[in-house]
């Protein structure tokens, strides 16, 4: 049986003239998070994620926030999809696939994932209001997506039921959190192999 010694770990730095962001990522972690974008509900967000997928998760980010919240909600998703496409290297031995159904209260969230290389968001979450604190709830779905292509990943949020968009946010974040722990872990009965016929998992 192989023995997956290759730390599982990326590190990437980007910069724009809009943002600058820095991100560490490993996904062989305990949950220790460290998260400073100056937008504070995206931070809960992200320590939410990295908690609940068991991943070591380092993000700073320093943003055009006097403009507004979409430049730096935005580039942060594109940079950690980045993260865990590196960190995921030829994805030999993971489960490829993963899904979760979470309850946040009266909310309740659906992920479904395939690290299939081929990018794609389908995502279906209504919400009430337009802002949670003061960030835009609309830039949800522009995170999943940057996250999602980044990443390579083939993903589906669906909103089940809820309408207090802190709870809905939460849901959505989590059940990510806990469908991605699911997809990119080892599978034991096939831990040399590339789960795909075609032996590679690329577009």
């Amino acid at each position: 049986m192989r023995r997956m010694t290759a730390a599982r770990t990326a590190s990437i730095a980007r910069q724009t003239a809009e943002t600058d962001i820095r991100a560490t990522l490993a996904l062989d972690g305990t949950g220790k998070v460290q998260v400073a974008t100056g937008i504070g509900f995206l931070d809960h967000m992200l320590t939410a994620l990295g908690r609940h997928a068991l991943f070591d998760l380092a993000v700073e980010a320093k943003g055009d926030l006097h403009i507004d919240f979409h430049h730096t909600t935005e580039d942060v998703g594109i940079v950690l999809g980045q993260c865990l496409r590196q960190a995921l290297g030829d994805k030999r031995g993971i489960r490829r696939y993963g899904q979760a159904l979470i309850p946040m209260d009266e909310a309740l969230a659906e992920a479904a994932i395939d690290i299939s290389g081929r990018p794609f968001l389908g995502w279906s979450v209504p919400f009430a209001r337009d802002k949670v604190g003061e960030m835009d709830t609309e830039l949800f779905e522009e995170f999943f997506r940057a996250f999602a292509f980044n990443a390579g990943i083939t993903l589906h949020v669906t909103l089940k039921a809820g309408t207090n968009a802190h709870h809905v946010a939460e849901a959505c974040f989590k059940a990510l959190a806990r469908a991605l722990r699911m997809a990119v872990e080892t599978d034991p009965r096939a831990p040399d192999s590339v789960p795909s016929t075609k032996g590679v998992l690329e577009a």
